[in-house]
């Protein structure tokens, strides 16, 4: 596997589970919260970058990689304490919080249930749980929603995916990406790695049958928009977000101050795929950050 230079591996037991996360550079902290189906790993690209600038904190999500894999806790409000332990085991008060995917809904809630702990949020090529439950008919699942559903089968998904890691996870780096080949074999074995370790393929489908918890706690404060500064990226052919939604104005009905950036030719993994912009973006977002 090449891993970016100058990142070191850590552990710790932080809020009930042992917890995994690189850590790379020096300055105020940014934390990277991955998505489905990758790990940490999906911010390679992103962190000899912002680590010229940053301390950058990038960990394995509840349930997936090389953090612990327990068979409960999945609801966005337990995931986002996982991160309020780390940064307390870390010693870092406030942080800049860039989300894709899933981590995207972490970081939504983290954002929520701790303002005063977060100065900046990039939610990256998603769109929140609530509002996906809200619109969620026949139509959107063709587009690219089906497998919400199939992962909120109780065992199936498990009993299917064992042994065909590699042809499940390559179905979603092609699929999803503008370019097919925009994650090299080298890379997509780095994931099916991930994934082929014990309870790593339930993980993530506890991660979306927590949904109907985190609807709840989503329509609990509904009303109560994001605080602090918000960027929202997505690829424009992703058939999911950007084909599917007006994502800037789906965002600026969850926070206060938010501003959309659209990538052309480029789909659902936009640090993977468009990382020269992302970089840009994240850089001219994080610029007066000084922890």
């Amino acid at each position: 596997m090449t891993e970016p230079t100058g990142i070191t591996h850590h552990t710790a037991q932080l809020n009930g589970i042992k917890q995994h996360w690189v850590s790379a550079g020096q300055g105020p902290a940014v934390y990277l919260l991955h998505g489905f189906p990758e790990t940490w790993y999906g911010w390679r690209k992103q962190i000899p970058v912002l680590a010229e600038q940053f301390t950058v904190i990038a960990p394995d999500l509840r349930g997936y990689g090389d953090t612990e894999k327990p068979a409960s806790g999945y609801d966005k409000r337990t995931m986002s304490n996982d991160i309020v332990a780390l940064m307390d085991h870390l010693g870092h008060d406030k942080i800049a919080l860039v989300g894709h995917d899933r981590g995207a809904r972490v970081g939504t809630r983290f954002a929520k249930d701790n303002p005063h702990r977060i100065d900046r949020f990039v939610a990256m090529d998603n769109i929140p749980t609530r509002v996906i439950a809200d619109t969620y008919d026949v139509h959107l699942a063709r587009q690219g929603y089906w497998f919400f559903t199939f992962l909120g089968v109780p065992d199936l998904p498990e009993a299917l995916i064992n042994g065909r890691e590699e042809i499940w996870l390559t179905h979603f780096y092609r699929s999803w990406s503008y370019n097919p080949d925009a994650l090299t074999p080298e890379d997509i074995a780095v994931y099916v790695r991930a994934y082929q370790q014990p309870g790593a393929v339930r993980g993530s489908c506890m991660d979306y049958r927590a949904a109907s918890e985190d609807v709840v706690q989503d329509r609990e404060d509904a009303d109560r928009l994001i605080d602090c500064p918000v960027l929202t990226i997505w690829g424009e052919d992703f058939s999911a977000v950007g084909q599917a939604y007006d994502v800037l104005d789906v965002w600026k009905g969850i926070a206060r101050s938010v501003r959309g950036v659209p990538i052309a030719q480029c789909g659902h993994l936009c640090q993977e795929e468009r990382p020269d912009i992302v970089n840009a973006e994240l850089l001219t977002f994080l610029t007066d950050w000084k922890g």
